[in-house]
């Protein structure tokens, strides 16, 4: 039995926890609002692109300070994807790049751009193979300023004896490649991979004399690259990565259009960009391509879940 002091004290003990609880609840409910408002927000795709001058796109401004001699830009394809995206983007692409610089640093104090990559990363591009084979320097000997017979056709001279001597190699750098995706599922285990093709460059046929390239060997030199592409294509689906097409949005707007419409310079730049490379309309539309891309791959894993 309590007495009347006993009974006052106890309560005056149970009020205070009373209220002390009550205070408790209505803090929890400052600090920790409901499941929605109170969840934070996902953290952005760790995205790490990786690649030569066809991600790279030198010469297109605004130059990107960190790897001079790279000659990176800022508006390249990755930076278009990862703004669209929301990606937090490492770009690592570099002109001239080959397979070889994935592991090896390319210039004097640019790491290898694998070193990129680790087991945080959670979407990765390549365009990588036309310096390997040689294609950029092969291009350059199917210049012919003047019209035939006054020069000599670069079909006919890689062609010569029965055999493509620019086909052979392109088959031959193949497993080369498929080992890089190897490599990169090995860094970056966790990463949604996507490979972006070669684009539309010359149509058939060429446009000789606005692009010094005789009509046989711009229907050559295409055909070229398409096949690179299709190296990439299969190894690509080989190796469970995601192809990204980017002839298809290059249709019309290769060297033979008119300038304002390429989205590929020609050997005489009318805009800011390398020579047979991207210019900043190509960027975009590439990039554009990419973020299609990673969206549908994402959008069908998502239904499959």
């Amino acid at each position: 039995m309590f007495t009347d002091t006993d009974g006052e004290t106890s309560l005056k003990t149970a009020l205070r926890l009373a209220l002390a609880t009550v205070l408790s609840v209505a803090a929890l409910a400052v600090t920790a609002p409901d499941g929605a408002a109170s969840a934070a927000p996902s953290p952005s795709s760790r995205y790490v692109a990786l690649g030569d001058s066809y991600a790279a796109e030198p010469l297109v401004p605004p130059a990107d300070p960190a790897d001079p001699a790279c000659l990176r830009s800022l508006a390249g394809y990755p930076h278009v994807a990862a703004r669209a995206l929301g990606a937090d983007l490492t770009d690592v692409s570099c002109s001239a790049a080959t397979t070889g610089d994935l592991s090896t640093p390319q210039h004097p104090g640019v790491p290898p751009q694998y070193d990129a990559l680790s087991p945080n990363t959670d979407l990765v591009s390549i365009t990588i193979g036309a310096n390997d084979v040689r294609l950029f320097s092969e291009a350059l000997r199917c210049v012919n300023v003047l019209p035939p017979p006054l020069g000599t056709s670069c079909a006919e001279r890689n062609t010569a004896g029965g055999t493509d001597r620019l086909a052979a190699r392109i088959d031959a750098w193949a497993p080369t490649f498929a080992a890089v995706l190897d490599e990169i599922a090995r860094r970056a285990p966790h990463a949604e991979v996507f490979v972006v093709g070669y684009g539309n460059y010359v149509r058939p046929g060429g446009c000789y004399p606005v692009q010094p390239l005789w009509d046989q060997d711009a229907t050559y030199l295409q055909q070229t690259i398409d096949r690179l592409t299709a190296v990439l294509r299969r190894t690509a689906e080989e190796h469970h990565a995601t192809f990204v097409d980017t002839y298809r949005p290059g249709i019309g707007h290769d060297i033979c259009a008119a300038p304002g419409d390429r989205y590929i310079e020609g050997l005489a730049p009318d805009r800011p960009a390398a020579a047979l490379h991207p210019n900043d309309a190509g960027a975009r539309a590439f990039g554009e391509a990419l973020t299609a891309a990673v969206r549908a791959q994402r959008g069908g894993v998502q239904g499959a879940s």
